[in-house]
């Protein structure tokens, strides 16, 4: 649903609609439509024009295209910066995600994002640093009454190459204040990560140990 709305947002917006319009046909906050559209190509149409006026309407695009270009200017900027990532780079960098979005118990391996590359990387992290293979990882989905289930573990299962069947049975948060605070947000939901041993003792609770002990070092 959340996915459908955005895809008649981006309509409108490339049809030359501005967002007080789109905001109040589909009944999405202008914070939101900006999140989603702030790429999509914006000429005004017509009837744009006749409501804002031409003058607020040239500001409208010239400030657009400065932002395009910005945007522009800053990945063109940073794809030198980085340059390509050695094995240390991506260890350090997975290790820095985990520190941000992982548990910090010492039995438990778990990580927790709605990012698809995050969540993506973390899964290349675990693989290359860690040492673990696609079997020993699982993926609970956590879902509002809106998401379509089978196509969000889909989506997720494209995205980290994890097969369905090591997806755990999904949450679906059906708390309405919670509900109403993400709704058109959290398109696929909340991916969390977590790590099964299948007795290898190296990938229970002394790898738990072991990242712990990898942030301690780090931090100091």
């Amino acid at each position: 649903m959340k996915l459908a709305l955005r895809k008649k947002a981006e309509g409108l917006r490339l049809g030359g609609y501005s967002y007080t319009y789109i905001s109040k046909k589909l009944n999405v906050s202008k914070g939101t439509l900006s999140q989603w559209l702030s790429l999509v190509p914006y000429t005004p149409n017509k009837e744009t024009i006749a409501v804002i006026g031409k003058a607020r309407v040239a500001s409208g695009l010239v400030k657009h295209k400065l932002k395009l270009k910005s945007i522009a200017d800053a990945k063109t900027e940073a794809e030198k910066e980085i340059g390509n990532l050695s094995e240390r780079d991506i260890f350090m960098l997975g290790l820095g995600i985990y520190i941000g979005e992982g548990a910090k118990t010492h039995s438990i391996i778990r990580l927790i994002n709605s990012n698809p590359d995050i969540i993506k990387f973390a899964v290349k992290w675990f693989k290359e640093s860690c040492g673990l293979s696609i079997s020993n990882i699982r993926i609970r989905l956590h879902l509002y009454p809106d998401n379509n289930e089978s196509k969000c573990i889909d989506f997720w299962s494209k995205v980290t190459g994890i097969p369905r069947n090591n997806f755990h049975k999904t949450y679906i948060d059906r708390r309405v204040n919670k509900k109403l605070a993400k709704r058109g947000k959290l398109p696929y939901g909340t991916a969390h990560i977590g790590i099964k041993s299948l007795g290898q003792k190296k990938f229970g609770v002394f790898l738990s140990r072991k990242i712990n002990a990898w942030i301690d070092r780090a931090l100091k």
